[in-house]
């Protein structure tokens, strides 16, 4: 290995410092070796995945936003966006990357909520009746607009926020899902003794900003049996009731072992596991609330068809969006890249479905793999047979919400913006101008400065025209 790639490799494993210093530092070395042609850097693909978790909540690689920006430049990844559980923490690193990157980029967050008119239905969190996975997307700071601009300039953002509202709505995620956490710890705890977690010793710590998450807490229970037991694959295969062999091959394959103490310890039927309530959870009106505040957009989220709710899909949707979303994400890689043939058939059936439902509905496509447990593609595989006829669905979707991240970015003319509601009444055509923005919008500095040389009234015609080169 010559010092060059050595260099590398330590300026990318430090791109994940919990230190912002640290990792600004790093990306700003590696793209100088970039302009020196010191890394092999892939052309651009038309590839995406709108859909990365960051270290912020949990990301399998522990990447951080700045390292997600990267990974998008130095492999050609058309368009990347991150999205994490219940904060907003990374937004702002993760698009600021992307101004130096180059990389076309956008930025969500993932909540669940509960919808009491599916309260007896299964939706896509499986085995709990009307507890919905929900997202926003295409957030672009997380500073709230000033709702006091009383200036009549067509760039300012014309939304009436109630920020304390709002703020407190947005504490009240984090909040609940820690509530969440430290009583699924507790439980699990009493069960595992002596190979107990201190939630804030153990499990904090392996987060960046405070926002852990179930697989926090597994990698600290694996480490906390490591120390404790003098035989964890004994330990485990008691606990998790399993045979010895197969834990001791599962302890040198970390995937497999997270995946199996979580699945027999805190998911449902797990001693840590509680049946949600609706009380544990907000509504999907209050989300909204938070997400339209922000200038970002409502949306829904498909698991795989399967389930009652699913089942029912467009009656959910025809709700939802009553209900203000405007966008639907999609995992294509768990639908179609399964070994049992049946299954396989089954749920490929139901994204096309799904896929042909959205487009029918003006929903725009938010596709991406996740990398939030082990073993998620970096990127999906649009040149696979069974992804090919929906490839086009799916970079138009990515190219929408890059267009108006973009645009309420610089200009805060977003698709929620007073500006476009009067220029695009319908979802239809709105989705058109964003989607057309975001195909010819190259990425970067220089888009910035042509985007903040407009300081006129501003029609739609001219955005295309002047800022598109």
């Amino acid at each position: 290995m010559n010092l060059d790639k050595i260099q590398i490799e330590s300026l990318e494993s430090q791109l994940n410092d919990f230190d912002l210093v640290r990792r600004t530092a790093a990306l700003r070395e590696l793209l100088a070796l970039a302009d020196q042609s010191a890394v092999d850097i892939a052309p651009t693909s038309d590839v995406a995945n709108m859909h990365c978790h960051t270290f912020f909540s949990y990301n399998a690689y522990g990447y951080s936003p700045m390292a997600l920006a990267w990974l998008a430049k130095k492999s050609g990844y058309k368009f990347m966006g991150i999205v994490d559980f219940d904060v907003l923490d990374g937004v702002e690193e993760f698009l600021a990357a992307c101004d130096l990157t180059g990389a076309r980029g956008s930025a969500g967050m993932e909540t669940r909520v509960f919808i009491p008119e599916f309260a007896a239905r299964e939706i896509n969190s499986p085995g709990e009746p009307g507890i919905f996975y929900h997202m926003g997307i295409g957030f672009t700071s997380t500073d709230l607009p000033d709702a006091t601009d009383t200036t009549d300039s067509p760039l300012k953002s014309v939304q009436s926020v109630e920020e304390p509202e709002v703020r407190a709505i947005l504490a009240s995620l984090r909040a609940r899902a820690e509530a969440r956490n430290r009583d699924v710890a507790a439980r699990v705890n009493a069960y595992l003794d002596p190979v107990i977690v201190d939630y804030d010793r153990d499990v904090l710590p392996l987060t960046p900003a405070g926002n852990a998450t179930e697989r926090h807490m597994v990698v600290a229970y694996l480490a906390a049996a490591q120390r404790t037991v003098p035989d964890p694959a004994r330990f485990w295969a008691e606990k998790l009731q399993t045979s010895r062999a197969e834990i001791a091959a599962m302890l040198d394959n970390g995937p497999k072992i997270q995946n199996l103490v979580r699945a027999k310890l805190m998911k449902r039927g797990g001693v840590g596991y509680v049946q949600p309530s609706p009380e544990m959870f907000p509504s999907v009106e209050e989300v909204n609330r938070v997400i339209t505040a922000y200038g970002a957009l409502p949306c829904a989220t498909w698991l795989d068809g399967m389930s009652a709710g699913e089942q029912a899909e467009e009656e959910l949707l025809d709700l939802l969006i009553g209900k203000g979303i405007v966008a639907l994400n999609i995992i294509p890689d768990r639908n179609w890249n399964i070994a049992d043939p049946e299954v396989k058939r089954a749920k490929l059936h139901e994204l096309y479905k799904i896929v042909d439902l959205a487009q029918r509905l003006d929903l725009p496509l938010n596709v991406g793999t996740e990398m939030n447990a082990p073993g998620n593609r970096l990127v999906d595989d649009f040149a696979a047979p069974e992804l090919a006829p929906m490839r086009e669905a799916f970079m138009d979707g990515a190219a929408f919400i890059y267009g108006h991240t973009a645009m309420q970015h610089i200009l805060r003319l977003g698709y929620q913006s007073e500006w476009a509601k009067a220029h695009f009444p319908t979802r239809k055509t709105r989705n058109s101008f964003y989607t057309q923005v975001g195909k010819r919008l190259p990425p970067g500095q220089k888009t910035l400065s042509n985007l903040k040389a407009i300081t006129h009234t501003v029609e739609p015609d001219m955005i295309l025209s002047h800022i598109i080169r």
